[in-house]
């Protein structure tokens, strides 16, 4: 304390426990060394009295319907640290009493939602963490309440602190593996657009994830043309996670297209007859990928998909080039 400067605006910094602190405890907090967690370990101490505990080690509950009576009002509790015990709650009724929690989701969701955007970030990664756990137990029950829930997981895995948007972006991942694509898809679209650059790449990802899990016959059905207009959207984005994201999703597409639409070869058109071959060019020509990108695309949208695309076809051939001609050298 002798090392402090007198100052009556300032309070002194001091030492406690050989850690520094500059601030007092407040009176009305409990220091538990076992729930402390700090954000950072070298910055001042910040005391937390809620345990983030990862689904795999979560505990049964011993009553459950006492429990499902509760949780709605632990939920929509001005008590934050209550709100937290009541999101854990909806963790263990979600894993170990999925039934008798579904007909609860419809009053579940809007609170979950609200506490993912409480200003503590404890109740976030907590709301976070519930999320996931709601998507790997749910699936696809939940997706006439999606809307609102995606949209706050987007926001908060761009724009919150980074243990909080780690935990989102693991949500987003659960929701892409256990929610079906054709119904997370069309909401997943509007996301694409949205005025948030960070929004638009983080919901890019989860359509790029997405978009492969359809398999070929679901991107047949839900259409490869709306898939192809909704990636080439973002190919002039601007944040690089989400034109790479469209890349990946117009590649997938498009091997998708030429496995679906295989060009006559020309030994198959020379053994038949002249009047079959004049009937089977035209109909080579139109199905080629870039002639669909044309019909289906604007100009400046199709060059840009072109041009992904076709780049990574040149590299491909290239090297198989590069590969025979050393091949031949070395004989």
């Amino acid at each position: 304390m002798s090392e402090c400067k007198a100052s009556l605006t300032k309070p002194c910094v001091g030492k406690l426990n050989g850690k520094s602190e500059d601030r007092p405890l407040p009176s009305s907090v409990v220091l538990n060394p076992s729930v402390v967690e700090t954000e950072n370990p070298e910055a001042e101490i910040a005391i937390v009295e809620v345990e983030y505990i990862e689904s795999e080690n979560l505990n049964n509950v011993d009553d459950a319907d006492s429990l499902l009576q509760s949780v709605l009002a632990g939920l929509d509790s001005k008590d934050w640290i209550s709100v937290c015990d009541a999101l854990n709650n909806v963790r263990r009724l979600s894993l170990f009493h999925k039934e008798a929690m579904l007909h609860l989701l419809e009053k579940v969701i809007p609170l979950v939602v609200k506490s993912l955007k409480n200003p503590r970030s404890a109740v976030c990664k907590t709301a976070c963490m519930t999320s996931a756990d709601i998507f790997s137990a749910y699936n696809d029950h939940i997706t006439d309440l999606l809307d609102s829930l995606l949209t706050q997981l987007l926001l908060k895995s761009s724009q919150d602190k980074r243990f909080v948007c780690e935990a989102a972006d693991k949500a987003l991942t659960s929701m892409t593996s256990y929610v079906s694509p054709t119904l997370l898809l069309p909401k997943l679209q509007p996301c694409l657009k949205n005025r948030n650059p960070r929004i638009r790449a983080k919901a890019s990802l989860c359509f790029s994830r997405s978009v492969p899990r359809l398999g070929v016959e679901g991107i047949k059905e839900y259409g490869i043309d709306k898939l192809v207009q909704a990636a080439a959207s973002q190919l002039s984005d601007q944040l690089p996670e989400s034109r790479e994201a469209a890349r990946a999703v117009l590649l997938e597409l498009q091997t998708v297209y030429k496995n679906a639409h295989p060009l006559i070869k020309p030994e198959t058109a020379s053994s038949s007859s002249p009047s079959q071959e004049e009937e089977q060019t035209p109909e080579a020509e139109s199905i080629t990928w870039e002639i669909f990108c044309q019909s289906k695309l604007s100009a400046l949208s199709a060059q840009a998909v072109l041009r992904v695309t076709n780049a990574v076809a040149v590299t491909t051939r290239e090297g198989l080039v590069t590969t025979g001609s050393s091949s031949s050298s070395q004989l």
